[in-house]
């Protein structure tokens, strides 16, 4: 009787961890560690996604130690729903490298219990130029004091990506206002559409990378 009470229990056991997601996913340090290509089980809280579309949806997740973007992710238009900012969700997948930006692909999820959480964005002005803020890819980041140099249209016309070059200290670096992320935003995209060169600004965005860094723009000031 106490052994098929303990397997009981152990079936029981391994039901819950199913319905909460399976196993305990990854730390930030375990994941970044991971060889590319290598199956990763990451628990993750949603900050913005992309457009749902064709059963897809992409994801900027962080946790308390670093970024993910996660391309393409199995979802539903219904489940796409439930994926607001401060989510919990576990996501099971393969680290990807592509122009040098780390992400998850060929992933699937589920929903967590427990506590939203929303990053705050960091000032990595200071890292501008360096091998440092390749550490912070992916990461809700922050931008202070940069000058506009230039403002163009994917596609040279209004209604998909916006290319803005900023500068610091002399050094120009590529932004990127990702239509498919809040291009739906028109006094925003109007806002970033419409910058001058010569412009003061302080700029936030999550640092996804692409032969080099290219934030994707979420938040522009005018200073």
């Amino acid at each position: 009787m106490k052994k098929l009470t303990a397997l009981v229990l152990a079936v029981v056991f391994a039901l819950s961890l199913t319905a909460c997601g399976g196993e305990k996913g990854m730390t930030y340090a375990e994941y970044t560690a991971a060889a590319v290509d290598s199956e990763v089980t990451v628990d993750v809280y949603v900050q913005a996604t992309q457009s749902w579309w064709d059963n897809k949806i992409t994801v900027y997740a962080a946790d308390k130690d670093g970024g993910y973007f996660i391309y393409n992710m199995e979802c539903s238009e219904e489940d796409s729903k439930k994926l607001t900012p401060g989510t919990k969700i576990q996501v099971k997948g393969h680290k990807g490298e592509w122009a040098g930006e780390v992400e998850v692909v060929d992933g699937t999820f589920t929903l967590l219990s427990g506590k939203s959480f929303i990053a705050e964005a960091k000032d990595v002005t200071d890292k501008l130029g360096t091998d440092e803020i390749a550490n912070f890819q992916n990461q809700l980041v922050s931008f202070k004091d940069m000058t506009v140099e230039s403002v163009s249209y994917k596609n040279d016309q209004p209604g998909d990506d916006i290319y803005v070059t900023l500068s610091k200290d002399g050094n120009n670096y590529d932004f990127c206002l990702e239509y498919y992320l809040n291009g739906s935003d028109e006094a925003f995209y109007n806002l970033v559409g419409g910058l001058t060169a010569g412009q003061t600004v302080d700029v936030e965005g999550y640092l996804y990378w692409y032969e080099g860094l290219n934030p994707h723009i979420t938040k522009v000031t005018v200073k």
